[in-house]
């Protein structure tokens, strides 16, 4: 697929609310509609700039319209992060789906840069110009098409150039399921913004993805909690445990009730709707050791940063959390709660990930999944969460 621009298309579109899935906000910026994952009064809520960094990145978000295009291109800017003294990531991918099936991938041209420097956490911005994805040799049929966002680059969206009008796709007759989760579920390092742990899980279950993975940011807020409560879900999951242990918010004693508060607010809003409450994945440097997480630079001769638990096993007895810590927490919650929530469910996240799996797939950089792991997650919770004898069967 191309991202240059041969010859100018006869349609122009520009990209609307009604052309957008996924998104729980809008914003109208110099360039674009800008899709935020976050509302607007949660966003006023966030204490720093990482929630706005990562509900800004739009994970799961993704076009939806009815065309008999060949070629279709979509005008947008993006913003790319870069981290000094760090071998480039690769750039944000852009998946083409038709009809439900993947015909498409490809990248974006010019955008801006964000500077990041991991040493003091400052940051600079380098402007840059609206750039293109071109997807060609499209079937000469009505169909439908869906452009999944990267998950890792701000998106300020312009419009849809194609070579035969396009409609806003059919509202789909599916469930909708809102998640929320850490980077894992953000994306982290999946290869595309389909192939994610929950993109892949929800196409594979045909359902409807709200995915609020915000990286760094699953901390039990409860400006994210209101968020979902009003948000229409017919599923709900939430994974808690990692970014507590990695930024090293909280204590023990303040564990177990701030769970129980998020799950309150939720249930304001879906007092009946399936929940599932998912524990971490493994993640050995934290499994019996307390946060926070910090990068390791002793690598970057062989291009990669990795990171190490900074904590001190002995601090368990203060009070400090771990994985296992939080996954047993969890698992009292969840049964006290069930006596008066039918409704509510539990997974244990080594059924997702476990030490089988870390021995046969490691975490590249000790705390994230590559991408071979993200199909493995997705696929493992399409069947243990969807399937027949799973908390969302039908």
């Amino acid at each position: 697929m191309s991202t240059d621009t041969p010859a100018a298309l006869p349609f122009t579109t520009p990209v609307t609310a009604a052309l957008l899935r996924g998104a729980l906000d809008l914003e109208r910026t110099d360039t674009g509609l800008l899709p935020h994952r976050l509302p607007a009064a949660a966003r006023d809520r966030a204490p720093d700039g990482q929630i706005a960094f990562a509900e800004a990145q739009p994970s799961g978000v993704r076009l939806a319209f009815r065309t008999r295009a060949t070629v279709v291109e979509l005008a947008a800017r993006r913003t790319r992060t870069v981290y000094q003294g760090v071998p480039p990531r690769p750039g944000g991918v852009y998946d083409l789906l038709v009809d439900g099936a993947l015909a498409g991938r490809s990248e974006a041209s010019g955008g801006s840069v964000l500077d990041v420097d991991l040493t003091t956490g400052a940051t600079e911005l380098r402007p840059g110009p609206a750039g293109t994805v071109r997807f060609e040799g499209l079937a000469a049929r009505e169909k439908d098409v869906e452009i999944w966002l990267p998950y890792n680059e701000r998106t300020e969206l312009v419009a849809l150039h194609t070579d035969a009008p396009v409609t806003p796709a059919p509202e789909p007759d599916r469930r909708v399921w809102l998640h929320h989760g850490s980077s894992i579920s953000h994306g982290s390092d999946a290869a595309s913004p389909t192939t994610t742990w929950p993109a892949r899980a929800a196409l594979l279950a045909g359902v409807e993805l709200i995915n609020l993975g915000l990286g760094g940011g699953a901390l039990l807020d409860p400006f994210t909690a209101r968020a979902m409560r009003d948000t229409p879900a017919d599923l709900i999951s939430v994974k808690i445990g990692i970014n507590l242990v990695n930024a090293d918010v909280m204590r023990l004693r303040a564990f177990a009730p701030a769970v129980h508060g998020f799950l309150d607010i939720l249930r304001e809003g879906h007092p009946d709707v399936p929940l599932l409450v998912i524990s971490p994945v493994l993640c050995p440097i934290h499994e019996d050791t307390p946060g926070p997480s910090v990068p390791d630079f002793g690598r970057l001769d062989e291009g990669r940063v990795r990171f190490a638990a900074a904590g001190d096993p002995a601090e368990r007895e203060a009070g400090k959390l771990t994985l296992r810590v939080i996954r047993e927490e969890l698992a009292h919650v969840v049964e006290q709660r069930s006596a008066t929530d039918p409704h509510l469910h539990h997974l244990d996240g080594r059924a997702l990930y476990g030490e089988a799996d870390a021995a046969e797939l490691p975490l590249p950089d000790a705390l994230h999944p590559d991408a071979a792991t993200h199909l493995r997650m997705g696929d493992r919770f399409a069947a243990l969460a969807f399937g027949a004898d799973g908390p969302f069967a039908r």
